[in-house]
């Protein structure tokens, strides 16, 4: 029985622990720190902290872990899948080096520049004075984005230059984000997908597309945040579409850090705009993204733990045929009052006896237990995925659940898939979307991006 020690404590690692708890090989699964609902699983919890690279390192061997699945981005950034293999342990989840295409966003859109992936055009600020030149003269909106990692909330879409201004004063002023530079971006528009792809060093292997919603309130309104739900599939983006995007954006990346020494090992997340002149990369990721991932791995039909292991071999992907549910699910997140700011904590959470079972999955986030009950202890505080036969069976089962869980402050979007039900049809009716034949032309050209002449690397 192999023994697998998941590292992180949120939902997505809830949703990862509970799929390979699906395994065929049965493993035994260790979470560190984990969070209420993970033990309630019966997952043993260490309570390492996910930043804490060297007590992790040391648990894996004490426990004589036979995989370390690594869920957050800042332990892989920091190096934690380096040491662990310096100690001889193996893992899932890129080098430092390869960590460093959602570490720092100048990097990446140097990269994506070198290999041609198209993306939106972009300078590089590099103070206050240097920024505060740029946006008198940018046009709006416009996206302004910290080159650091800050939990999905670093990007502000600015609409004028006085959100601008208000935006680079918390910036470099209030040192929201600690201190860093900063990349103003040309605002896209166009439909959002995420797509992840499981990654061995040398290929990439497309997951099912899914779509996330970042901002805090309905219409995409208020603040980024982590991201309040997600869905998926995605109608109109099909294996063969996923594929061609994966060849776009993907495999140029793969294909371009083993090259330079740094081989990608993992998960490869690409955030993707599809805009009217085609396909444009908005980011990368080296992990699982969160929610996604909580409506991806319950359509997952292929043995998880099989997939992770074989990441971890240079070319273990070879031949690699992910099979998924023909099931739709549709991710709620219920966040504290506060978020994404200020957050409430301590709050009693309550109805969760109500709620679960095979068309609904509830996964923790944030969850903490005090004196015998279940609290929020986070910003995200619980995600609530319905799985059904059409989008529209998911959603009235995630929103069904979600009504019946309270606590106080209790926040929650309402139109997490809402807008694409009447075009895909209550019956999940296939649907196309405007770019699918320029998403097939991406994929055999990889076209570059057009860019202005302000960019720098």
């Amino acid at each position: 029985m192999p023994r697998i020690l998941v590292v992180g404590g949120g939902g997505r690692e809830h949703a990862i622990t509970r799929a390979l708890g699906r395994s065929s090989q049965h493993p035994e699964v260790i979470c560190t720190p984990g969070n209420a609902g993970i033990a309630l699983d019966g997952v043993r919890c260490l309570g390492i902290a996910g930043d804490d690279v060297d007590a992790i390192v040391s648990a894996a061997r004490d426990e004589r872990a036979d995989l370390v699945v690594v869920g957050p981005e800042a332990p892989l950034v920091a190096g934690l899948v380096d040491a662990l293999a310096a100690a001889g342990v193996r893992a899932f989840g890129p080098s430092a080096a390869a960590a460093r295409i959602e570490g720092s966003k100048v990097y990446a859109k140097a990269l994506m520049r070198d290999v041609g992936v198209p993306t939106a055009a972009h300078v590089v600020l590099r103070s206050a004075e240097e920024a505060l030149a740029q946006i008198a003269c940018a046009p709006y909106p416009a996206v302004l984005k910290a080159d650091v990692l800050a939990a999905g909330k670093g990007v502000i879409v600015c609409h004028d230059e006085a959100d601008a201004r208000a935006a680079l004063a918390e910036i470099f002023e209030e040192r929201r984000f600690g201190e860093t530079t900063v990349v103003l971006e040309e605002f896209l528009e166009g439909e959002e997908l995420s797509l992840l792809a499981l990654c061995d060093g040398e290929r990439a292997v497309a997951m099912a597309p899914a779509r996330d919603y970042k901002r805090i309130y309905d219409g995409d309104q208020g603040p980024n945040t982590g991201g309040m739900g997600s869905y998926s599939p995605v109608a109109g983006i099909d294996g063969p579409r996923a594929d061609a995007l994966r060849d776009a954006v993907h495999q140029p990346i793969v294909d371009e850090l083993r090259r330079r020494g740094t081989p990608f090992h993992g998960v490869l997340y690409a955030g993707i705009m599809l805009t009217a002149a085609g396909p444009k990369v908005l980011e990368y990721n080296c992990r699982f993204g969160d929610p996604e991932t909580q409506a991806v791995l319950p359509r997952l039909r292929s043995d998880l733990l099989d997939l992770l292991e074989r990441c971890s071999k240079l070319g273990g992907l070879a031949g690699a045929q992910l099979e998924w549910s023909a099931d739709a699910a549709v991710t709620v997140v219920l966040a504290s009052r506060g978020y994404p700011r200020e957050v409430s904590t301590g709050d009693e959470i309550t109805g969760l006896d109500a709620v679960g079972g095979d068309a609904t999955e509830i996964l923790h986030a944030g969850t903490a237990e005090r004196a015998g009950a279940l609290v929020t202890a986070g910003g995200r505080v619980l995600n609530v995925t319905g799985v059904g036969p059409s989008l529209a069976d998911a959603r009235e089962r995630a929103y069904r659940a979600a009504d019946r869980i309270e606590f106080d402050g209790k926040q929650l979007r309402r139109d997490i898939a809402g807008s694409v039900l009447p075009a895909a049809g209550a019956s999940g009716e296939r649907f196309e979307t405007a770019s699918d034949e320029r998403v097939q032309g991406a994929g055999r050209e990889r076209v570059r991006a057009a860019t202005d002449d302000r960019v720098q690397a």
